[in-house]
């Protein structure tokens, strides 16, 4: 049976957007999208006039899909029209509510969550293994069969502009067809330039020695990435710092550590930071805290050195260390 209501939640726009599309897809099958579909918009409607269209049966078709797009715009006391629909909702609607930004009213995920909803997070998460797997969902999804190395490589190129493996999934299937297998060789020529990455993939190649991959995912994060040297500067210090609070505490699990960070939710954070901590030992992590300190003030003007060259010798430093370590 399909959920009373889906909350679709999610910061990248046009993730969810695609996710929106996917689900309201689904939800509709083989219906008439325009008898079955009620959609709202913008800041003009209220929360009521959600909870009025989701009460109202289908007319000519079997169900209906009620979408609520910027639901992230209500306040905990707007949504009460909402909660109280969710007390006893109209099994033959689906309530699509679409949550961009912030974090969803307690009260109201719990009331979601109490109807038997379904609470969607439009995006991998941040860690290798969920991106994976969701890169993974949206390549079957595409009716495609890339092997591995060609997944691999969708993955590595786009990196974190996920906002174009839509785009680029659709240019394969128009060029090759449904069901084509596809290798590395294949689908290069349509990947385009390398996307950016996200920081922690920078501070994960660091950490394992990877001299090379660390200064090709800096070129990335300076380039597609667009950021600037003290923000990525700023990422490698709070780096440094986690490694320093840990080596430095009696933590011994991933949660004492998160504890300790201040971290809230997922442990896999903290749970890096204590693993490297204790590889590097007290010794290095007293380098690289010294490393970080030193390129702070070279880049702010203590050496007549350009800003990408300071991170460069910095990154490389810095992975020599996590290099050594594992020796």
């Amino acid at each position: 049976m399909t959920a009373a209501v889906h909350l679709i939640r999610g910061d990248d726009p046009s993730l969810v957007r695609d996710a929106v599309r996917r689900l309201v897809d689904e939800l509709v099958g083989q219906e008439d999208r325009s008898l079955v579909v009620d959609e709202f918009a913008g800041d003009d409607y209220e929360a009521a006039a959600l909870a009025d269209a989701a009460q109202t049966p289908p007319f000519l078709t079997e169900r209906r899909v009620v979408v609520g797009r910027d639901a992230h715009r209500f306040k905990a006391d707007d949504l009460a029209p909402l909660v109280t629909y969710l007390g006893d909702p109209l099994p033959t609607t689906a309530l699509v509510l679409v949550w961009e930004s912030g974090a969803v009213p307690k009260a109201f995920l719990e009331a979601v969550k109490g109807a038997g909803g379904a609470v969607l997070d439009a995006g991998p998460g941040y860690r290798p293994q969920d991106r994976k797997a969701w890169l993974a969902d949206r390549i079957a999804e595409s009716g495609l069969r890339l092997d591995r190395g060609a997944a691999d490589l969708l993955g590595a190129t786009l990196g974190e502009d996920l906002d174009r493996v839509a785009g680029v999934l659709a240019t394969l299937l128009g060029t090759f067809g449904e069901g084509a297998r596809l290798g590395p060789e294949d689908i290069e020529p349509y990947l385009g330039e390398a996307g950016a990455v996200a920081p922690w993939e920078l501070t994960d190649a660091i950490d394992r020695g990877d001299i090379p991959g660390a200064v090709e995912r800096l070129h990335r994060l300076l380039g597609s990435g667009e950021r600037h040297p003290f923000v990525v500067l700023a990422s490698l210090h709070n780096h440094v710092q986690r490694l320093l609070a840990v080596d430095g505490s009696d933590a011994r699990t991933d949660k004492e550590a998160a504890a300790l960070l201040g971290m809230r939710g997922s442990t896999y954070p903290a749970k890096k930071a204590l693993d490297q901590a204790r590889r590097l030992g007290s010794a290095r992590v007293g380098q690289a805290i010294g490393l970080v300190a030193t390129a702070d003030v070279d880049l702010r003007g203590a050496r007549d050195w350009p800003d990408e060259l300071v991170l460069e010798l910095l990154v490389a430093r810095l992975a020599n260390l996590g290099r050594a370590a594992g020796r």
